[in-house]
């Protein structure tokens, strides 16, 4: 195979870049080299991909053609998620672990989440008033870590409940910083020089979350609640082909996956979300004349269905996406895809972000439009922020529903406002794995709000 197009450089001299400036880094790298590219000089080769021809036929190949390295980034997560979590997992682990995880991410099962998320979105709110602004990521993790103690374990109170809150919180604020990313893509920096320094704090905040969860699963199998909706109850209660339920250190990874996965990235969905709303004063007023149309007490799947609302969260994961990267697929054999060959050990990291801004897909892709998204339909291979194919996210329906309600009962019941310094065009900033919305971004309540009876609209 021909050399791909892309830097040499080793890895030491293109992290910096990488990790506080990755849009930068993506873009400079398509400018130049274009949408397949390889990056450093080793053999087998690391190459990302941001053409969705190319896409669109690895997420059509044989899951068998991949497996996920031993030792990589995802290694790195295994400090915070373990080794048996579902996104770490390879072959028919991999394969036995999402059959045995799909049923509570089931449609049916996502309609009785919706009163729950509309409920703690509105507990969540009863400490604000108006003039007194509020920490915009702070307040949406807090809701969306309500929600995933809720679903996932089904805890809404007691001592276990607050400890995991508190915990929690500190363990990903810990992580939520760009200096934490260096201990991920740098797992020889992850030393423990005891409880004052960086990691060892992580390491105990993480020891006592781990005791907390192994005693929440010992009280389900001794006390099973068969009637239970919660996730864990479902998983416990699952069985495999031969009858096998997850073990405890299985159940214990694939539940730090779901907390730290599905609280912290939704938060950062959020969060970009009601900025959009409130610095593009068009979005805002188009969000609320379609959600108050719906009256005074609508029910949660009729606001979830709601196009505009369906739109702007779809721009929102389209502009700035979360993740921006797939996982980490590596070539387990030689395999040609639309005209390029990747060999055996080829490291393939699709690039979400550079796909959602092809001006061939998306005109003006720096503009905040969710029309676009009315306009027309895009394919799995060009709309990716769950990424795609046999990895795709397992817990995609339950984000986009967790969003869509969150988003809706915060517009319909709070007038908000930017602070005069926020009135601007923010950037995304690396937190962790991830990328978000500066830390310091926040809302001002001015007045609550009071939606008319639908009559009102006939």
């Amino acid at each position: 195979m021909a050399a791909l197009p892309g830097s040499k450089a080793p890895f030491w001299r293109r992290a910096p870049k990488l990790i506080l400036r990755p849009l930068d880094y993506f873009e400079d790298n398509y400018r130049r080299y274009g949408s397949v590219f390889q990056v450093g000089a080793s053999s087998p080769p690391s190459i990302y991909v941001a053409d969705p021809v190319v896409i669109q036929g690895i997420f059509q190949a044989d899951a068998a053609q991949f497996h996920v390295p031993a030792q990589n980034v995802g290694s790195g997560l295994t400090f915070l998620l373990g080794n048996q979590s579902l996104l770490l997992l390879d072959g028919e682990r991999h394969r036995r672990h999402r059959r045995l995880l799909m049923p509570p991410f089931h449609g049916d099962r996502m309609r009785a989440y919706g009163d729950v998320i509309c409920t703690l979105t509105q507990q969540a709110m009863a400490d604000w008033h108006p003039g007194q602004a509020f920490n915009l990521r702070a307040a949406m993790q807090d809701i969306t870590l309500r929600v995933i103690l809720k679903a996932v374990f089904g805890l809404a109170d007691g001592d276990r409940y607050d400890r995991l809150r508190q915990l929690l919180s500190q363990l990903l604020e810990g992580l939520g910083t760009p200096l934490s990313a260096f201990f991920i893509f740098f797992p020889g920096l992850q030393r423990d020089l005891g409880p004052m320094s960086p990691w060892g704090r992580f390491v105990r905040i993480k020891a006592e979350i781990d005791a907390l969860i192994y005693a929440e699963i010992d009280d389900r199998r001794r006390h099973p609640h068969p009637d239970s909706t919660d996730i864990l109850s479902l998983m416990i209660s699952a069985r495999d082909d031969q009858g096998q339920p997850l073990s405890d250190g299985e159940l214990h990874d694939e539940l730090m996956t779901l907390l730290v996965a599905g609280h912290e990235t939704t938060a950062s969905a959020l969060t970009w979300a009601l900025y959009w709303v409130h610095w593009l004063p068009e979005v805002g007023d188009r969000a609320h004349q379609e959600l108050d149309r719906l009256g005074p007490d609508p029910d949660p799947l009729a606001m979830a269905s709601q196009p505009y609302l369906t739109a702007l969260c779809q721009e929102t994961l389209r502009i700035y996406p979360v993740a921006p990267t797939t996982g980490i697929r590596i070539v387990s054999e030689p395999m040609t895809v639309a005209g390029y060959e990747f060999p055996t050990g080829a490291v393939l990291f699709l690039n979400i972000y550079l796909v959602h801004h092809r001006e061939d897909l998306y005109p003006e892709p720096d503009n905040f439009r969710p029309e676009r998204f009315l306009e027309r339909q895009y394919s799995a291979a060009e709309f990716l922020p769950f990424g795609g194919g046999h990895r795709s996210c397992i817990g995609m329906a339950f984000a986009l529903m967790e969003m869509k309600l969150v988003l809706a009962t915060v517009l319909r019941q709070w007038d908000l406002a930017l602070p005069e310094r926020d009135r601007r065009l923010l950037k995304p900033v690396r937190r962790g794995l991830t990328l978000a919305a500066p830390g310091h971004l926040q809302l001002v309540p001015t007045a609550r709000r009071v939606v008319p009876p639908q009559a009102a609209f006939a």
